[in-house]
């Protein structure tokens, strides 16, 4: 795991904990997914879900991407529990999309170009299972494509594409400090070193409309 940011995000939630005038810890909640006549689902884990959730919203299409845990065996996880690569989970992160301006095979060729599939467990500085390259996939069709992806970018890549393929079966929502933090931690370390960084990098490469 990546000590630096899991610092970050410890010291973020013990803010956050100071404000809550229960004492309480709340956990995580789970996101039942479905699928709407106008807006769509997908499930992506790349790395550090800081970054990817900024990717994906700033695609055209997109409504909105919640970042949480999916993956793993323990119900309602912690961050502080993912970390541990106990859980399972991989960090990921839910995009709600209008299939009338952007598909899910844009979707997919958008995690293709925002981080490394071929690396291990591992994206940049962060280390370890909860940071695997995996695309969860809501049903049959999805499932189709994204092995048809995966087909589509191996050549594009020196190494082999280790991510994996699975179905989604659970979804946690993230602690809130977790949701849009890239955009609302501009000046943060990691967000400087790694987040903003990746982002521009995407941005370079891909041929999607952006909303800005």
């Amino acid at each position: 795991m990546n000590v630096i940011k899991l610092a970050i995000a410890t010291l973020a939630f013990s803010s956050l904990l100071a404000c809550n005038s229960s004492g309480q810890q709340k956990g995580t909640t789970e996101i039942k997914v479905k699928d709407g006549k106008a807006k769509s689902v997908a499930a992506f884990a790349e790395g550090c879900f800081w970054c990817s959730e900024h990717i994906f919203e700033e695609l055209a299409g997109v409504d909105s991407a919640v970042s949480g845990y999916a993956g793993g065996h323990t119900k309602n996880p912690t961050y502080e529990e993912v970390c541990t690569e106990k859980t399972g989970h991989a960090e990921t992160v839910l995009v709600y999309f209008n299939p009338k301006v952007i598909s899910y095979t844009q979707l997919l060729d958008a995690f293709f170009q925002s981080h490394d599939p071929t690396t291990l467990n591992q994206q940049g500085p962060d280390v370890g299972p909860s940071y695997r390259s995996a695309i969860f996939y809501t049903d049959k069709e999805q499932e189709m494509q994204a092995t048809e992806a995966i087909k589509k970018w191996t050549p594009k890549f020196e190494k082999t594409i280790v991510t994996e393929v699975a179905p989604l079966t659970t979804f946690y929502r993230a602690e809130e400090y977790h949701q849009n933090y890239t955009s609302e931690n501009p000046y943060n370390s990691y967000v400087r070193a790694v987040s903003l960084p990746r982002f521009d990098k995407f941005q370079r490469a891909c041929k999607l409309k952006m909303k800005n």
